[in-house]
């Protein structure tokens, strides 16, 4: 007989692996518990954490009222909008596809490559030089509509920048011409931005020597005038602040 503390070596052996097993297996569901719990911390603390909003891109596409005709760096329109809209705490970058001269002819031809895919919002402003070349309306309508056109394919929102006719044109093609905007803003629901000259165009103090083009003071207050339009814009596309 043997007592109940008195352990023979087989008897040992297995009472050693036994133990062994049973701390082995202690051992992996720690283990496995410790990786589970690291996951779900790492899970919350993901979901605590907004993801970072993508930049706004804007693409300003115009004639040289938009490439910033006779300007220094930075003086430009699309310079001056995105410096203002980013001091109201807009994450946005506005690039500058305007061409000093180009009609809206010459728009729509080089629309596709000018406009990159990613492209949040077109700010389209053509239509000036059409209107001083005496081209007709009906010409500049339908080059604006084929652009317009081709960006709801695309699904990119515009802002229309509209454009008025110069007084020595006469009173009927100044009626005819400044119709095209509005019909065409209400055609494809998209926001119109009546006169892109506002409050510049016939103020001396406010333009280049050519009587034409802003100064960049005149900027500033075409910048001040579309900012609230362009805002709107933005927030109706989905866009950070």
């Amino acid at each position: 007989m043997k007592a109940s503390y008195m352990v023979e070596k087989g008897d040992e052996n297995a009472s050693s692996q036994g133990t062994f097993r049973s701390y082995g297996a202690r051992r992996m569901a720690f283990k496995h518990s410790t990786a589970a719990a690291v996951v779900l911390f790492l899970a919350v603390c993901g979901a605590m954490v907004p993801a970072r909003a993508e930049t706004f891109n804007i693409v300003g596409f115009g004639d040289s009222l938009t490439a910033g005709f006779g300007l220094g760096p930075g003086q430009g329109f699309t310079d001056r909008l995105q410096a203002a809209l980013k001091a109201k705490g807009h994450d946005v970058v506005v690039a500058n596809a305007g061409v000093s001269g180009d009609t809206t002819s010459g728009g729509l031809a080089r629309l596709d490559w000018s406009v990159p895919d990613g492209t949040r919002l077109v700010i389209l402003e053509l239509g000036a030089n059409d209107m001083l070349r005496g081209v007709s309306p009906d010409i500049a309508e339908k080059n604006l509509d084929a652009m317009l056109a081709k960006l709801k394919q695309r699904k990119i929102p515009v802002l229309l920048a509209g454009m008025r006719a110069a007084p020595n044109l006469g009173a009927d093609y100044q009626k005819v011409f400044d119709a095209i905007y509005p019909r065409l803003a209400a055609k494809y629901d998209i926001p119109l931005y009546p006169f892109f000259l506002d409050s510049v165009a016939g103020h001396p103090d406010l333009q280049l020597e050519d009587g034409l083009h802003p100064n960049p003071k005149g900027v500033d207050v075409m910048v001040k005038g579309i900012l609230p339009v362009v805002e709107k814009a933005i927030a109706a596309n989905g866009g950070p602040s």
